[in-house]
């Protein structure tokens, strides 16, 4: 671990105990309401949210789930807010099975029933924006529609504008993935034996789609006797914590993305099935629909998210918006200034609209 000033790097906690809205200060309680050998679902709630609750599907991408926590501080002083909290694969036993493309879309729909759909507002971030549209299409072929869904710097249609990560993932043959990029786990992990892209390579491969901000944030973290302002430094450190906090991931999640998302293109060609079903985001036909991009997103590339439009087509105008940001990179969708400033207005925006007389916006 690595020392700075009064914070430790090491596996960082969400540390989230009070927000403040309108000047005032409320405390945070956190819990876990649900959970599967994979992931937990965390809940963090001020008790004052009416009724509200949002799911925010944290993305399995490298990164602990501690990375959404600024999504989680604006989130929860409007909304109870249940966050999927991902386990370390290396820590996950054998017999817990696989855990693949199909199985993550059947554990959000399990999330979603569990909290009402048709009360639950639901923001999925990059990675998690296609098992997230999956699931929410699969409720509402069975009659049953979330009342929001944001989708937010995703790969919905990974042929739009390919960034260099895109283009890797679809380059990359399966024999060669799983040579240079997977091992298995070591004893005494309690996931020993289990085949995982481990998180020590996760993290240049994520750097080097965007440079600039482990540059930042390494250098904004690194102790200084300048500093002055504690909870400006504690802030920036626990950025780079999170940042750089990375998880193994099970190794059969990553070939199924490879395949479906990057090299098949199945979701956006109509030809994806998912336990045997096709998936049919045309289904959707009362769910109010946001999709957000940054628009220096080096990430998912322009376009990807916004072809969620495309897939409904169930949802009236009235019930569908794109957006996006300007000045925002990828990162900036869910944390940091930008997060605060220029994004979550939007979102709040759209999570509080009317359920019915809703503009949409140009693409």
């Amino acid at each position: 671990m690595f020392q700075a000033g009064m914070g430790v790097f090491g596996t960082p906690a969400f540390e989230l105990d009070a927000v403040e809205l309108d000047g005032e200060t409320m405390a945070v309680a956190e819990s876990v309401i649900d959970e599967t050998p994979f992931c937990r679902l965390r809940r963090f709630s001020t008790g004052r949210a009416e009724g509200r609750r949002v799911l925010l599907c944290a993305p399995l991408a490298g990164h602990r789930s501690v990375v959404m926590r600024d999504a989680i501080a604006a989130l929860v002083a409007v909304a109870d807010v249940c966050v999927t909290d991902w386990v370390d694969a290396r820590d996950v036993p054998c017999e817990a099975g696989r855990f693949g493309l199909d199985e993550y879309v059947l554990m959000l729909q399990r999330f979603m029933t569990r909290l009402d759909p048709g009360q639950l507002d639901v923001v999925a971030v990059c990675q998690a924006t296609v098992p997230a549209l999956a699931a929410a299409s699969r409720l509402a072929a069975d009659g049953q529609e979330v009342r929001t869904l944001v989708l937010m710097g995703g790969p919905i249609d990974a042929r739009q504008r390919p960034t260099m990560l895109g283009r890797m993932a679809a380059s990359m043959s399966d024999e060669v993935f799983e040579q240079a990029c997977t091992g298995a786990v070591p004893p005494p992990y309690r996931g020993a034996g289990r085949t995982v892209y481990p998180g020590f390579l996760q993290l240049p491969t994520l750097a080097s789609g965007q440079p600039d901000r482990m540059v930042t944030l390494v250098r904004g973290a690194m102790p200084s006797p300048w500093w002055e302002d504690r909870a400006s430094r504690s802030a920036v450190q626990s950025a780079a914590a999170g940042y750089a906090a990375m998880m193994d991931m099970p190794a059969e999640f990553l070939l199924d993305t490879m395949h479906t998302v990057f090299q098949q293109f199945l979701l956006p060609r109509g030809q994806w099935r998912v336990a045997g079903e096709l998936v049919r985001p045309a289904a959707l036909r009362t769910t109010r629909l946001l999709t957000v991009e940054g628009d220096r997103d080096a990430i998912s590339g322009a376009g990807q998210t916004h072809a969620a439009h495309v897939l409904c087509t169930g949802l009236p105008a009235s019930r569908r918006k794109a957006m996006t940001i300007a000045d925002c990179d990828h990162y900036g969708l869910f944390s940091g200034e930008v997060w605060r400033c220029k994004v979550f207005p939007v979102v709040h925006a759209w999570l509080a609209g009317p359920a019915d007389g809703c503009v949409a916006a140009d693409q």
